[in-house]
């Protein structure tokens, strides 16, 4: 029944689409119905899949360099004192200015090619994993540190075995939020400048009202985010075995 459920949810949400199409009678070029959707995609494949590729490329390589300076800005925050006066306005000045209003910048900087949107998702990622991973670091069970202190364990060795470990449930949330954020980056700046991607299929598209093809570009990009989703959630959970799931309360 597990493996069915997805399939049993994704036919309720055609069914509700079509429904809508047929209660509104909404015309094609404003709501497509499945069918011709589906029908855009078949013909338009290879194109749809060659700009998906290249959007998970940058949703890719965003994810990993916003996580990589996202737990090193959280390490240094917890382990260098001098560094939270340095690192946290950072932290909030990449927070208190809207991304979107850096995508222009990063296009005009970085140029059209993928750099950018790199650029764009790695922003869009960096908070979450450092505010988290951060927090995790910070609220180390206080009785844990007081052994690791009997013990005399310097503060390295008390980082590494002790607050990492600790913090790493955190940082597996963490990671989750940026996983479902890294494809608005990418897409932003897809749809400011550039010469490939789904956002810039989408954008075309709409320019020329082919409006089933972006709603296939639209599809592809949503599984495309769900797949990338899952997968990580997978991966944190094999990485993680001791944090199980709590089970749901009757009440």
């Amino acid at each position: 029944m597990n493996a069915l459920r997805p399939l049993i949810v994704v036919a309720g949400l055609v069914a509700l689409w079509q429904f809508i199409v047929w209660a509104t009678g909404a015309p094609p070029y404003m709501l497509p119905p499945p069918d011709q959707v589906a029908a855009a995609w078949m013909e338009r494949r290879a194109v749809i899949l060659e700009h998906a590729l290249f959007t998970a490329t940058e949703i890719v390589l965003g994810l990993l360099t916003g996580a990589l300076l996202g737990c090193l800005s959280a390490l240094a925050l917890a382990y260098f004192r001098p560094a939270r006066r340095w690192l946290l306005p950072v932290l909030v000045i990449s927070q208190a200015v809207p991304v979107f209003a850096l995508a222009p910048l990063l296009v005009l900087w970085l140029g059209y090619g993928m750099a950018s949107k790199v650029a764009m998702a790695t922003l869009i990622i960096y908070f979450p994993v450092a505010a988290a991973f951060h927090d995790g670091l910070r609220r180390t069970d206080p009785g844990w540190l007081d052994l690791s202190r009997t013990m005399d364990t310097s503060r390295w060795s008390m980082l590494r075995h002790v607050r990492v470990p600790a913090a790493l449930p955190a940082l597996a949330s963490g990671l989750r939020v940026a996983t479902a954020v890294a494809p608005i980056g990418a897409v932003v700046g897809e749809w400011v400048g550039s010469s490939a991607g789904l956002g810039y299929l989408m954008l075309h598209a709409n320019a020329r009202m082919q409006v089933d093809l972006m709603f296939a570009a639209l599809l592809t990009l949503a599984v495309l985010a769900m797949t990338l989703y899952f997968a990580v959630d997978a991966a944190l959970r094999r990485a993680l075995p001791w944090q199980p799931d709590s089970p749901p309360s009757d009440d």
